[in-house]
């Protein structure tokens, strides 16, 4: 393998839960006034703080939300998460071949990410090496969470992949130096196919790409 830590994306990536979370906000939203399509929703919102999305609704609705938004917005996701999320299909197959150090650092709240790595029974690959940008405050596309992560794990920019899904967080690593590989779906192609990185859709690619 010519990397020696390859740092991961959590949704999207690892976890099957972006259709949840946006469809919760789509469905949030629309409680308040500003109606989204689900497909124009995804693209706005993939790997963008939480922030970001709030304030975009906010806008949209022409009102400020209420103070219990997110509180409501957790609970909803959490309760599904528990219930509906899956792994990103081939991806404990992935990890099964993998002998070099990984992290996951993600936009999310630690609490989030371990329920979500916990659910799909992916924790023990990822304890003890686990980045939020809610430790740190500052979230995608800045690239401080995976300088942050790398710098923990104790490798150079030159020695780590990342491997992200959303334009947000390609961005975020290329801005810090680091190679990436890109994650496709039907609703990321494009605006992935601009940012000139190797792009896979299917894991067992993705161990191609790494060797």
């Amino acid at each position: 393998m010519k990397y020696k830590c390859i740092i991961f994306d959590c949704d999207g990536v690892l976890v099957d839960s972006e259709a949840i979370s946006i469809g919760t906000l789509v469905n949030m939203a629309k409680i308040h006034g500003a109606i989204l399509d689900e497909t124009e929703a995804h693209q706005l919102f993939l790997g963008k703080s939480l922030q970001f999305c709030f304030d975009y609704i906010a806008e949209l609705a022409k009102k400020k939300l209420p103070d219990t938004f997110e509180e409501e917005f957790r609970t909803c996701t959490f309760n599904a998460f528990q219930k509906e999320l899956k792994p990103i299909k081939g991806i404990h197959e992935l990890l099964a071949k993998i002998d070099v150090p990984i992290a996951v650092a993600s936009n999310g709240p630690a609490d989030k990410i371990r329920l979500n790595l916990t659910t799909t029974k992916l924790i023990d690959r990822f304890e003890g090496n686990i980045f939020s940008a809610y430790d740190i405050n500052s979230w995608k596309p800045n690239p401080e969470l995976y300088l942050h992560a790398a710098k923990t794990m104790g490798f150079k920019v030159k020695d780590c992949v990342v491997i992200e899904d959303s334009p947000a967080g390609v961005q975020a690593a290329l801005t810090g130096g680091f190679d990436v590989f890109g994650f496709t779906n039907h609703a990321n192609l494009d605006a992935l196919q601009q940012m000139n990185i190797p792009l896979f859709d299917d894991m067992s690619q993705l161990d191609l790409l790494l060797q």
